[in-house]
């Protein structure tokens, strides 16, 4: 089994002028669950076309399970399930018939892992898919996607629109089943407490492109914040190395910078700052604070 369930190589694609992505280099490994996280407009959706092999590269390669995504064959389209946001299921059919119609589209089918999963959202073979919630109808979609025993799973934010509950349900069965496979996930989502729960590694896009590549934690330890005061008039923006935002708390400031040491407190007081101390930084903030770069921001 190949190390990595998807490598790119300088990917790159184009509508007309406009520059989707731009010399992506990436590789996914198997059995572990590698997170997607990136504004609208970063280049996640494109990238899900190339790997489904329903948009072609303008430039450079990509491969999924060691085939080209340009040409992947019918056996190994086979070993990749996708569940996307939309949750689209035929309304007037039983569960029971769609999932006896998969059954018999996936040689490796897999009738436990299905009713396992399944088993997270409470739903019976015999209701219709129109009596079913939008949760309900997430879960039959992993469901089936997980009983497929698909060697990649794609989810492209497969949360959006559901209430806490199924939000709960569906991270629940997901992550059960993160230990006994060794299916490559990746997860799109602009939730940072489900990227928490759920990766492995980290993606971070930006207009097109690869911004960061690592664990949540490793990203996390690379981003520090802190509180501070200034008397005077507040230095500029230039003086304060790796910079990604501030904000305005009551008489305070808050800084959030990138690769800076506890020694930046010292440089912070040589600005002229006083109370300075470190805040705590989670996922969500440093990944915001990265984001928000590109964005306009109320940072002063």
């Amino acid at each position: 089994m190949n190390k990595y369930v998807i490598e790119t190589d300088k990917l790159n694609k184009y509508y007309g002028e406009k520059h989707a992505l731009k010399n992506l280099s990436i590789k996914v490994k198997a059995g572990k669950t590698t997170a997607i996280v990136g504004s609208n407009g970063a280049g996640k959706s494109t990238l899900f076309k190339i790997l489904l092999g329903v948009l072609a590269p303008s430039d450079g390669t990509a491969t999924v399970l060691g085939m080209p995504t340009n040409s992947l064959s019918p056996k190994l389209r086979g070993d990749i399930g996708f569940v996307n946001e939309e949750h689209s299921l035929p309304f007037w059919m039983p569960v029971g018939k769609l999932v006896t119609i998969h059954k018999a589209l996936y040689v490796n089918w897999n009738d436990a892992v299905y009713n396992d999963v399944v088993a997270f959202f409470n739903v019976a073979k015999t209701q219709r898919i129109s009596e079913l919630s939008r949760g309900e109808r997430a879960g039959v979609n992993l469901a089936m996607a997980l009983a497929q025993q698909p060697k990649l799973l794609l989810l492209d934010e497969p949360t959006l629109g559901l209430d806490v509950v199924a939000k709960r349900a569906f991270l629940e069965a997901l992550i059960s089943i993160q230990d006994l496979s060794s299916c490559g996930i990746v997860y799109c989502s602009h939730s940072m407490d489900e990227v928490e729960r759920v990766a492995d590694d980290l993606l971070i896009m930006e207009k097109g492109a690869l911004r960061f590549h690592s664990t949540p934690d490793e990203f996390v330890e690379r981003v520090s914040a802190w509180m501070v005061d200034f008397e005077e008039k507040m230095p500029n923006k230039e003086n304060f190395p790796g910079l990604l935002n501030i904000n305005r708390i009551d008489d305070s400031y808050q800084l959030v910078v990138l690769d800076q040491n506890d020694s930046y407190k010292e440089h912070l007081l040589e600005l002229g700052a006083s109370n300075v101390f470190k805040v705590p930084v989670n996922l969500d903030k440093a990944i915001n604070s990265i984001l928000a770069q590109n964005h306009a921001s109320k940072a002063l």
